[in-house]
């Protein structure tokens, strides 16, 4: 590796969400390429053997960071049993969930409770408290949940680092993208907070991309990798599709594309190309 290289975070989401998903992120973990994982611990697919077979795939592969994937969005179920608001027993879906923090609906001490139960339970899980903490769906920079969120973080997990989900490049180069604009606006006022309290995160985000089109994931991962600095996180969601995983969530064929490319020979060549490493 020389002096210019980059070296970046590869973070696999959602590890946990379906036994298809967990066995793909285990796959790419074994050959090195993806050093990182966040795990639900609100999800179908956490129970011992999933643990288990997560930390063997880390323990015989390349370093491997293990993270708490914290959600509280539809259609998963909170840990704590007065946790409001709900919908039909779960958790808000996205939209009336940002909408809630954006009008301060929300109950900033239920959502420190609930994300601090989330924490306990991936320690209880791993024997030990996770190496990071990001959000579903970019849940943590929401407003109400972002102080909840770095409060709980910091009592829990104290070494542990956070995801910020800005790209952090100037507005004129993201106008055409309304998710990433969304997700930069949001996570500014995240990453003033968490520097007020001393929390470290991620210095640079990619890997939000519209999931509804289908898209060669070769061509996203190069602008991904474009730009993005020293330490900066790409996340990803790779995994086989299974029918757990589509009572769960409409993202499944895009998740088997990533996959693919992830585990195949152009991806290394692609790091090579653009000057990067996954980070140890």
């Amino acid at each position: 590796m020389t002096d210019a290289t980059r070296r970046i975070w590869l973070c696999a989401d959602d590890y946990g969400i379906s036994p298809g998903v967990n066995r793909g992120i285990r796959e790419l973990i074994e050959r090195g390429r993806l050093n990182a994982t966040s795990v639900m611990v609100v999800g179908p697919a956490i129970g011992r053997d999933d643990v288990r077979a997560l930390q063997e795939a880390v323990a015989t592969g390349p370093h491997c960071a293990i993270g708490l994937h914290a959600t509280l969005t539809a259609p998963f179920h909170p840990v704590t049993m007065h946790y409001r608001p709900l919908r039909d027993e779960q958790f808000l879906p996205l939209g009336k969930m940002l909408r809630a923090g954006l009008l301060r609906r929300l109950d900033p001490e239920m959502v420190r409770a609930e994300l601090a139960a989330q924490i306990a339970a991936f320690a209880k899980l791993f024997g030990r408290p996770p190496d990071y903490v990001d959000g579903h769906q970019h849940v943590q920079t929401f407003p109400q949940v972002r102080n909840a969120f770095l409060a709980a973080v910091k009592a829990g997990a104290p070494n542990a680092w956070v995801r910020q989900s800005g790209r952090i490049r100037p507005l004129a180069q993201r106008l055409d993208m309304p998710k990433a604009v969304l997700l930069d606006t949001l996570s500014a006022g995240f990453r003033k907070r968490a520097s007020r309290q001393g929390i470290t995160f991620n210095p640079g985000f990619a890997g939000a991309y519209d999931f509804n089109k289908t898209a060669d994931f070769g061509v996203l991962m190069a602008g991904f990798l474009a730009g993005l600095p020293d330490g900066g996180l790409i996340m990803c969601h790779p995994g086989h599709v299974d029918d757990v995983l589509i009572s769960l969530d409409p993202f499944t064929d895009q998740r088997a594309r990533e996959y693919a490319f992830l585990a195949s020979d152009a991806f290394p060549r692609l790091l090579d190309a653009q000057r990067a490493t996954l980070a140890a």
